[in-house]
């Protein structure tokens, strides 16, 4: 689905060892994104982080590299998103969920659109290469050195 325009960053912090039936729950989170036809998920691996215990986990210590923070990021409709909340619950008892209003400018997939004209009607910023540019300086600087 290609989304513009308002809509809703839901974001939910968990462990990455933490598991549903046997699945981390950041991938069971973007399964069940997938199968309710939101817009995108996207899973990020923290380097660094803690959180209600207060303990802080990094992959600069071994001992504690095993339990490092995951953000699992969904962007849909605000409609859409708060419908999908609640298959969120029996996933996420103890991690944090974030809810942020935001707006999407450009979807992630598909060819992107040409730039449009400025509207005060001046010239883009950038010449095409084989243009040359207005000032001379410039135009010094991309000459090739002569041969002697």
């Amino acid at each position: 689905m290609r989304l513009t325009g308002p809509a809703l960053r839901v974001t939910v912090f968990v462990g990455e060892n933490d598991t549903w039936q046997h699945r981390p729950v950041f991938t069971e989170i973007v399964h069940r994104a997938h199968q309710a036809g939101l817009a995108g998920a996207s899973v990020f691996r923290g380097i660094e982080g803690f959180g209600a215990s207060s303990m802080i986990h990094t992959t600069r210590l071994l001992s504690l590299s095993e339990e490092l923070p995951v953000a699992v990021v969904i962007v849909d409709t605000e409609e859409r998103v708060r419908a999908f909340l609640p298959r969120l619950d029996e996933l996420v008892p103890e991690g944090l969920v974030v809810l942020d209003a935001c707006e999407v400018i450009r979807p992630g997939s598909g060819p992107r659109p040409a730039d449009p004209p400025p509207a005060d009607g001046s010239p883009a910023d950038e010449a095409p290469a084989d243009e040359a540019p207005a000032d001379e300086s410039a135009a010094a600087s991309r000459k090739e050195p002569e041969e002697r």
